[in-house]
């Protein structure tokens, strides 16, 4: 069956990518995808109260409608967080807007949260039936939103109780005027009326963790600023990072001048760099996870050693499929038995 999935894999990059993409989740939808049920001990951590059975988990972006979660978790992911959502529906840019940079083993994106709305997203989270395996909903602000941050409070009321974990996405490039939210004043904004929503909504369903996740693309002090308003709100856990805006000299692909933001490998050793300041900032006060770049078990173990409790990847499996995340996961179990750590989170900020 593994061989079967490769060859799916390789026709799919023949496709157009936004086709292959959609063709990938009508297979999983379908049942096609592979499953790999056994979890490795060494692996299993502990994130925010959430007990993962392995520390590698899919990145949003791929499940944007919650369509495959556990079809995905079935695949070996140890968690797998979709969206991102927003409140209505909508379309996003116009396409083309999804771009591989296959010299690079890299993709540009500028899909502008297109998705089918908070109703749908909540729909199939509920019919999920609370499955195991631990799921996240990342959500977002719809483009014309005259309230942008009324939009994260109004996703994080509608998925409450049917969602493991929240992540509060304001780093994303294609929506005009996202990232500044990021700065510290907007930034308390935002998570001081999100903060009033959690504590009614908790009164109400039981406890989630909330996270944050923010931009590689950072000035001086901002990593520091963030962190600090992060502690201040009581959020549980900060995602470094989303994709960038920046375009290395060493790109060849003559698509690397597309709008959007860039992921894949060349993201990996900027924001594990950006990863590192976060680490020294949070001073083990608050977990990080660690997204950007990651194609192999070696880019996992980085990111664990450089402050990552735990790991998300997404772009590679563009080009590598479903069967990359049992590869990580058997690499990353050896480094660390190799290194002689007894438990994954011995590794951390090593």
């Amino acid at each position: 069956m593994s061989d079967l999935h490769g060859l799916a894999t390789r026709a799919l990059r023949l496709a157009d990518p936004e086709d292959a993409h959609g063709l990938a989740i009508a297979g999983l939808k379908a049942g096609l995808g592979p499953r790999h049920p056994a979890h490795d001990p060494l692996l299993a951590t502990t994130l925010a109260g959430l007990d993962l059975p392995n520390a590698v988990g899919l990145a949003p972006g791929f499940d944007k409608n919650a369509e495959v979660a556990d079809a995905m978790l079935a695949a070996g992911f140890g968690y797998v967080e979709c969206g991102t959502v927003t409140p209505l529906p909508q379309a996003g840019n116009p396409r083309p807007r999804l771009f591989r940079l296959s010299e690079d083993r890299a993709v540009i994106n500028r899909m502008g949260f297109n998705n089918q709305g908070l109703e749908a997203f909540a729909g199939r989270l509920a019919r999920r039936e609370r499955r195991r395996g631990v799921l996240g909903a990342n959500i977002g602000a719809n483009k014309d939103a005259e309230d942008r941050i009324g939009d994260y409070v109004t996703g994080l009321k509608r998925l409450w109780g049917l969602a493991d974990y929240f992540t509060l996405n304001i780093s994303s490039p294609n929506t005009p005027g996202l990232r500044a939210l990021q700065t510290r004043a907007a930034l308390d904004d935002l998570l001081g009326r999100v903060g009033e929503a959690r504590t009614a909504v908790t009164a109400d369903g039981g406890a989630a963790p909330v996270f944050l996740k923010v931009a590689p693309d950072l000035e001086d002090g901002e990593a520091e600023a963030i962190t600090e308003a992060a502690l201040a709100h009581g959020l549980d856990a900060i995602i470094v990072s989303n994709t960038t805006v920046a375009r290395p000299d060493s790109l060849r692909s003559p698509r690397r001048g597309e709008t959007g933001g860039l992921s894949g490998a060349p993201l990996m050793a900027p924001s594990t760099q950006v990863l590192r300041t976060f680490h020294a900032a949070a001073a083990g006060r608050i977990p990080l996870i660690g997204v950007g770049g990651i194609a192999s078990g070696a880019d996992a173990y980085q990111k664990i050693r450089a402050g990552a409790a735990a790991v998300q990847l997404y772009s590679a499996l563009a080009f590598e499929g479903p069967g990359l995340v049992m590869r990580i996961r058997r690499d990353l179990a050896a480094r660390l038995k190799a290194d002689g750590f007894a438990s994954l989170s011995q590794a951390v900020g090593a």
